[in-house]
């Protein structure tokens, strides 16, 4: 049903975003399907918007239609002896999916506690946190296809799921309305394989802990990184991690090393490094708590309104009264830094409407 005009800052985890040209809110997959439809056949610009927890959206807003998706529900749709397949509805708040596997002794997400956001924006950038990402469950993913205006499934190889990206990712041939995760019945997690998390359960890397102490593990690491909404703590004003860790070949790699010395990195299965980007602005000089420094001519203690989380580098956030300018002008001068300091270029993880860096 459509509602009126509104600023998007109030839909985003970031609270940054100008006005819509119209809101329609979407409660079940039909509603989705129709709305999405509408706008094609009018030729109207149309954002799909759900949790807001991954997206930048500029100070002028969106001209055309932002559909909200609010779509809610969770059933098993398959099972047998060792595992379960759940079919989750695209709005459904992605915590509370986490939370309903844990209670339900469903092992496979429980270290993706906490992400903020909706169950139908984890495939896109296919959300990963302390050593599992989405990818390792996800059997299937309802769609609309605007191309062909048909509601058709894909299979995980259709997604394409890679490091923080997916088929899903900045473009808008697809809709999500459903996504299946196939869980394994144990009262136990999967390998923990971070070893911040492996620590703190005091466990060895590759053990197992009970899903509820690992669920409450990582709520509290999230929590003191900034990463838990909190309405009261402007340091979770962010969408996560701004940047993506870097993913560079051998030779990248080697004359990284030759510039940075030693530093924190994962080898990939093939030849790839993935390297901190967190490591990188830190020293590049952005610490945390780090604000936009006032250009020639400007008053040096101007307030700009962001800065980078004084509990988590990667975080840019929102001190109250930021705007997204503000903020994208923080992230280009810190990517900047790190690629004169490195000469590594730092990408944006989130999605920008209608703004870039």
């Amino acid at each position: 049903m459509p509602d009126v005009s509104a600023e998007l800052s109030a839909y985003t985890t970031l609270r940054l975003g100008g006005p819509a040209g119209r809101l329609v809110t979407a409660t079940n997959a039909d509603e989705i399907t129709k709305s999405v439809r509408e706008c094609g056949l009018a030729g109207e610009p149309v954002l799909v918007l759900a949790g807001g927890s991954n997206v930048v959206i500029s100070d002028a807003g969106f001209p055309g239609t932002v559909v909200l998706i609010r779509s809610r529900g969770l059933e098993v749709s398959a099972e047998d002896a060792s595992s379960v397949t759940i079919t989750v509805e695209a709005g459904e708040p992605w915590d509370e999916v986490v939370a309903a596997t844990v209670a339900e002794g469903w092992s496979g997400v429980e270290c993706l506690s906490g992400i903020p956001g909706s169950a139908g924006a984890t495939p896109i950038q296919n959300v990963g946190a302390y050593g599992q990402e989405v990818a390792d469950t996800i059997s299937a993913v309802r769609v609309y296809d605007r191309q062909t205006d048909e509601v058709v499934t894909l299979d995980p190889g259709e997604c394409r799921f890679a490091y923080r990206s997916s088929a899903f990712k900045r473009q808008d041939r697809w809709v999500i309305l459903s996504v299946d995760f196939r869980l394994t019945r144990s009262p136990h997690s999967t390998a923990i394989r971070h070893a911040e998390l492996a620590q703190t359960l005091g466990v060895p890397p590759g053990g197992r802990a009970p899903l509820a102490a690992v669920r409450e593990a990582v709520l509290a690491l999230r929590a003191r990184k900034g990463m838990v909404l909190d309405p009261a703590d402007p340091d979770t004003y962010s969408v996560g991690s701004f940047f993506t860790n870097p993913v560079l070949d051998a030779a990248a790699f080697e004359a990284l090393t030759a510039r940075a010395g030693s530093l924190p990195a994962w080898p990939g299965p093939d030849g790839t490094v993935k390297v901190s980007a967190a490591w990188l602005i830190e020293r590049a000089g952005f610490t945390k708590g780090y604000g936009r420094v006032a250009k020639a001519g400007e008053d040096a203690a101007a307030d700009r309104g962001v800065a980078i989380s004084s509990k988590h580098t990667l975080a840019l956030t929102n001190r109250g009264a930021g705007t997204t300018a503000a903020l994208l002008d923080l992230a280009r001068e810190i990517r900047a830094g790190v690629r004169d300091r490195f000469g590594v270029t730092l990408y944006p993880e989130p999605v920008l409407v209608g703004c870039s860096i």
